[in-house]
């Protein structure tokens, strides 16, 4: 009778062991679960402001210091209530001029209001000058009151045109490049009116356009410095190989992120800020670029 409550009771203790065992595993599996989602929730949702020096030539020491903040691939997403934590970031730099190349809004879940919350900001911090995407692209008629919204609001919005500012008596050009997927436009069409816009240009010329892809176009035309997005970053970035994958560009592109110097153009690649097909980054976060010139 003992040795058969004995068994029972070593059988219990087994089972109560078993469950535990089993409790624990799942809160291991949960805690897990919950470290990952917090790491992507902060991975998609934090800022990080990313800091280049771009030498310029001695001609033009006048621009030491010359600092551009790039907001590109914004698609809608939002950095705190009415982009507070966006227009904190862009603040903290104290920018002479702030660019946003494209893809502002996302053609599949636009909001206007969203993009103009930034943008109605931005402009009391530092003059804005605006190219497309290929998002504004396929906006259909929503783009012209987005672009309506822009000019109200005080950006300089640069489809196949240039402006010229002088600062410290030297000439900077900023000039623009219509998106190739915007009605009308195509990739043939886009790299001629880029090498015909840039042969107009004097002085230190800085280009916006969206598409990295262009570089070949961007050295040719022999701009000094330019700014693009579109690739996301590659979207899922593996340490020490970089992005895996962009739109149009396959798998590990070129041009993920970063500075690329050939000649005397300097291509400066933001990862951007939103997402859009792939609704999620990972070890990817969204970007504030920040470039400052300086002959040193």
């Amino acid at each position: 009778m003992k040795n058969k409550e004995f068994s029972e009771e070593n059988t219990m203790l087994k089972k109560d062991k078993q469950k535990c065992k089993r409790r624990i595993k799942k809160l291991i599996w949960l805690a897990i679960f919950a470290l990952v989602l917090v790491w992507l929730l902060y991975g998609n949702l934090s800022l990080q402001t990313t800091v280049y020096d771009v030498k310029v030539p001695q001609e033009y020491s006048g621009l030491e210091g010359y600092t551009i903040v790039q907001i590109s691939d914004l698609h809608n997403a939002r950095f705190g209530r009415e982009q507070s934590r966006l227009i904190q970031a862009v603040t903290e730099q104290s920018p002479d001029i702030i660019v946003v190349t494209g893809d502002l809004v996302d053609s599949s879940h636009t909001n206007v209001e969203v993009a103009m919350d930034f943008i109605n900001q931005a402009v009391e911090i530092a003059p804005v000058y605006y190219v497309t995407g290929n998002h504004e692209g396929w906006l259909e008629g929503t783009y012209a009151d987005l672009k309506a919204q822009l000019l109200q609001a005080g950006v300089v919005v640069l489809e196949n045109e240039a402006f010229t500012v002088e600062i410290e008596g030297e000439v900077l050009s900023i000039a623009g490049a219509n998106d190739p997927d915007m009605p009308g436009n195509n990739i043939v069409l886009a790299k001629q009116a880029i090498h015909s816009l840039m042969s107009e240009l004097e002085g230190y010329t800085i280009l916006l356009s969206h598409r990295p892809e262009l570089f070949d176009t961007y050295v040719e035309s022999d701009a000094d410095l330019v700014f693009s997005g579109h690739y996301h970053g590659g979207q899922f970035r593996i340490p020490f190989i970089g992005g895996v994958v962009a739109p149009g560009a396959g798998l590990f592109p070129e041009y993920a992120e970063g500075t690329f110097t050939e000649g005397n153009t300097t291509m400066v690649v933001s990862r951007g800020l939103g997402n859009s097909v792939i609704p999620v980054r990972i070890n990817n976060r969204p970007e504030v670029v920040v470039v400052r010139l300086t002959t040193e």
